[in-house]
């Protein structure tokens, strides 16, 4: 079983700086929110792990289906319901791969993989709210 461990210390008023594997990483809240906006804020670090984690499954799936995915962009919205606490009433997220004469159906059933079965993030999620998303193909 793997554990992580991540250590954070103030750095200032709402700022927090993380050590994450090596990897330093700052969240602050907005100014509008009282912070100095040193870093995106928590939720938007958890929508970025949410990306992350399903683009690498994506990655690793067309891979193995020998897709010649020329580039990938990832866009997500989710909204965020006015009452305490401030959860997500959804996130959708739109795939946009890059490439000549990819198949619809390959790319789906990577991203349907990544959604239902591999992505942590996803499936952590998909208990709090709905996720959605689309797959849009650009031809070169």
């Amino acid at each position: 079983m793997n554990k992580t461990n991540i250590e954070a210390k103030l750095k200032g008023n709402m700022a927090f700086e993380m050590e994450i594997n090596g990897h330093k990483v700052v969240t602050d809240a907005t100014a509008e929110n009282g912070g100095n906006g040193y870093g995106p804020s928590p939720k938007a670090l958890l929508l970025a792990g949410l990306i992350g984690c399903s683009g690498i499954d994506i990655m690793l799936i067309t891979g193995k289906m020998r897709l010649d995915i020329e580039d990938v962009n990832v866009d997500v919205e989710a909204e965020t319901r006015d009452e305490d606490p401030k959860i997500y009433n959804y996130i959708k997220l739109v795939y946009k791969f890059k490439g000549k004469n990819l198949p619809y159906d390959k790319l789906e059933r990577a991203v349907k993989l990544s959604m239902d079965k591999y992505c942590g993030v996803a499936a952590m999620l998909n208990k709090a709210v709905p996720i959605n998303y689309e797959i849009q193909i650009i031809e070169e």
